[in-house]
């Protein structure tokens, strides 16, 4: 029954850190490289490079919430929503159109 989970390449959790930048200060996040994958095509599908979409998301959050207490757990939850087969692609594609109206 595991072997499916149990046998897939183990470079798709393998950790990966990156060099990023959150309002301006340098950090860095340690995910596993399939979600640093994951992370691109929710990226693309934002119509902005990483970089951006990550500083964003970051700002989004803590406007929202205050705080940002784990960057890299909020970081997988997105990419699990993002597969989930009920999460809204139309909403995320709406979304990005605005926001690319606005700052335009």
């Amino acid at each position: 029954m595991c072997h499916v989970f149990a046998g897939q390449d183990p470079a798709n959790y393998s950790f990966e850190t990156r060099s990023i930048r959150l309002m301006g200060h340098p950090t860095s996040v340690r995910l596993e490289a399939r979600f640093w994958v994951v992370l691109e095509d929710i990226s693309v599908a934002q119509g902005m490079p990483m970089s951006k979409f990550l500083s964003l998301l970051y700002e989004e959050a803590l406007d929202i919430h205050g705080e940002v207490a784990n960057f890299a757990s909020l970081l997988r939850c997105c990419c699990l929503n993002f597969l989930d087969a009920d999460f809204d692609h139309q909403r995320l594609s709406n979304e990005s159109k605005q926001d690319l109206a606005l700052s335009a």
